[in-house]
């Protein structure tokens, strides 16, 4: 992985809109000390760096009537890699699929599928998963609760290496 030429500031950018991606830009420069045409190149940068994916919008599941969430283990018949390139382009044309991972272990692929209810899931189920050739195996685990769901990822260890010992910093 390349090294990222980032400072203190550029730090401060992405951990603002991890929590508040609508924040106007001006509003954003104050928080980070800068003015908000500085600002503005920096988020520009950073969008350009890759390091920005994106801006979205976070909906309440239960409250859009999507109650159920299940995390479910996929094995293939064959690990080959056009086996696995035609699982993963047959998955992600559905949009109940909210997550998609190649794992190591017990099985090959671990989703997280959200669904209105059980009939709705088993649907998905009869009527996709078990459909895509190539599929050995399906286990389903349902999530009775959602203890923790973060969206903003850990920072402190680039800022660690930014700041030396006795130097204050806004982040």
């Amino acid at each position: 992985m390349a090294v990222l030429d980032l400072d203190r500031i550029d730090l401060a950018i992405l951990r603002v809109l991890q929590d508040a991606a609508r924040m106007p830009n001006a509003q954003l420069a104050e928080r980070v000390g800068l003015s908000p045409s500085p600002c503005l190149r920096r988020v520009r940068r950073l969008q350009e760096l890759g390091l920005i994916r994106g801006f979205a919008t976070l909906l309440e599941p239960r409250r859009l009537g999507l109650g159920v969430n299940v995390f479910v283990s996929v094995t293939l018949n064959d690990q080959a890699r056009p086996e696995l390139e035609a699982f993963e382009a047959q998955i992600a044309g559905h949009p109940e699929v909210m997550e998609c991972y190649l794992m190591t272990g017990d099985f090959d692929y671990l989703l997280r599928v959200v669904a209105t209810d059980l009939d709705a899931y088993q649907r998905f189920l009869i009527e996709t998963l078990t459909r895509i050739p190539g599929v050995a195996n399906i286990k389903s685990s349902f999530a009775l609760k959602q203890v923790i769901q973060r969206h903003a990822l850990p920072l402190n260890h680039l800022s660690d290496a930014l700041i030396g010992p006795g130097v204050q910093a806004v982040l």
